[in-house]
């Protein structure tokens, strides 16, 4: 087969060598881990001798990759997808960029990452010897996120195979390549966005008129003399949470306002901006959080309050951000009712992280209520209806989703996704979770 663009040249029986060179490989960013220290097996293959001007094919087979499935997750079949780096010397120089298909058979915990043959084109355009060494390589699981197990050689590596290229009328103005994407595996698409901040009217604008108590735990308040808005108080709130891996602690700011729709409150639960970038990439609609409003004084019960689903990828290095989580409260006591963060559910990829507040959390929003047929008084846990509809939820607001499903006996078969808890690395305020999602991960090793 001669000539033509993109023909591969069957110039020679093809050769193969196999190289092995010490490597560092570096974990997922959201492991938090240190690399780790291996050694990579590779044949190389190419024809033994071409012409300038042909299109040679190079394929990289790994005979063992310097990192290994971690003892945590079975990785399904066709989900893990290799991209190499081969260095041309000699009568050439640059880099080949040579990528796999995402084919693999199933990789159980604990043992070899079993990655596919990774191929690419080089054109031949300078006479001589050309070499092909082994050097850099990625290795990328799709399923259930998007993650990238970065390796490269420690130390100088031996060239794999070498090409005698002689004369055939091509250019000679020195070698190219071509062929495989410069890719480090596939991520999901979409805007570098934070997350949206959509729902619920703001609160705290400009028609705010409440008066400011001045005792017991400091809320905002308000009610009477013909206002509608009502913001509330930043209260800090330590939150202990239960996670899929274990409990751990978060501190995080609050603040709950309202505005009056008739006889009814349409609450605003706020948090800080976002200080945090995301550590990976969250597919869009994963992420969805959710509170049980606490209501005291006069009242009694709580009122569910949740945000929406985040309608955009959350790219690695993008800010994390909690959207305004809105819903409805009916008072079902005339008096002062007042309002304090409760408990917090993120719902995400599938697990449920729920955070409870302390006791004595403090209060952000005072109100002066007038009962309304079907409040929430009564301490039965019922509340407003969730989202903007006028409705009270009974029976606690239980979550859609799962409610505040127990994970303490899930620890393993949370961890069957790699991206365990993308959204519980979420920012509750201006504070971060201080757990990392994958601490019982040891990385590919």
């Amino acid at each position: 087969m001669l000539g033509g663009a993109g023909i591969l040249m069957a110039a020679s029986p093809a050769q193969a060598a196999e190289v092995s060179y010490a490597t560092e490989c570096v974990p997922p960013p959201i492991s938090g881990l240190p690399a780790v220290q291996g050694t990579t097996k590779v044949e190389l293959t190419a024809p033994a001798e071409a012409k300038v001007g042909d299109e040679i094919e190079v394929v990289w087979k790994t005979v063992e990759a310097a990192s290994k499935n971690p003892d945590v997750l079975d990785l399904g079949a066709d989900t893990v997808k290799p991209t190499g780096t081969v260095t041309l010397g000699g009568a050439a120089s640059g880099e080949l960029k040579l990528e796999g298909p995402r084919q693999n058979p199933p990789i159980p915990k604990n043992s070899p990452m079993l990655l596919p043959d990774m191929k690419g084109t080089l054109k031949l355009e300078t006479a001589g010897e050309i070499t092909l060494t082994p050097g850099a390589y990625n290795i990328n699981v799709s399923k259930p996120i998007s993650t990238d197990t970065k390796c490269a050689p420690k130390e100088e590596v031996q060239p794999g195979v070498t090409i005698k290229v002689t004369e055939g009328g091509g250019s000679t103005t020195g070698g190219t390549t071509s062929g495989g994407t410069d890719t480090g595996g596939t991520t999901t698409g979409g805007t570098d966005s934070g997350g949206t901040t959509t729902g619920g009217t703001d609160s705290g604008g400009s028609d705010s008129g409440g008066t400011t108590s001045g005792g017991g735990d400091g809320g905002s308040t308000g009610g009477g003399g013909g206002e509608t808005d009502f913001p509330g108080k930043e209260v800090s709130v330590a939150y202990a949470c239960k996670t899929p891996i274990g409990d751990k602690n978060a501190t995080s700011p609050v603040r709950i306002s309202a505005k009056k729709n008739g006889g009814d409150y349409d609450l605003t639960v706020k948090f800080s901006k976002s200080v945090m970038d995301s550590p990976i990439d969250i597919p869009a609609g994963q992420v969805k959080p959710s509170m049980e409003v606490e209501l005291g004084g006069a009242d009694q019960g709580t009122v569910k309050v949740e945000g929406p689903l985040n309608k955009e990828v959350i790219k690695t290095g993008a800010p994390i951000e909690i959207p305004d989580l809105t819903g409805t409260y009916k008072p079902g006591a005339s008096g002062k009712s007042t309002l304090s963060p409760g408990v917090l559910t993120v719902m995400a990829a599938g697990t449920t992280t729920t955070c409870t507040p302390p006791a004595d959390v403090a209060v952000s929003l005072e109100l002066d209520t007038s009962a309304q047929p079907g409040g929430a008084s009564g301490g039965s846990g019922s509340g407003g209806a969730a989202g903007s509809g006028g409705a009270a939820a009974s029976g606690g607001g239980t979550d859609s989703g799962g409610g505040l499903a127990a994970t303490g006996a899930e620890d393993s078969g949370a961890l069957r996704a790699l991206g365990l808890v993308a959204g519980t690395a979420i920012l509750l305020g201006g504070a971060v979770f201080t757990f990392t999602p994958w601490r019982k991960l040891r990385g590919m090793r």
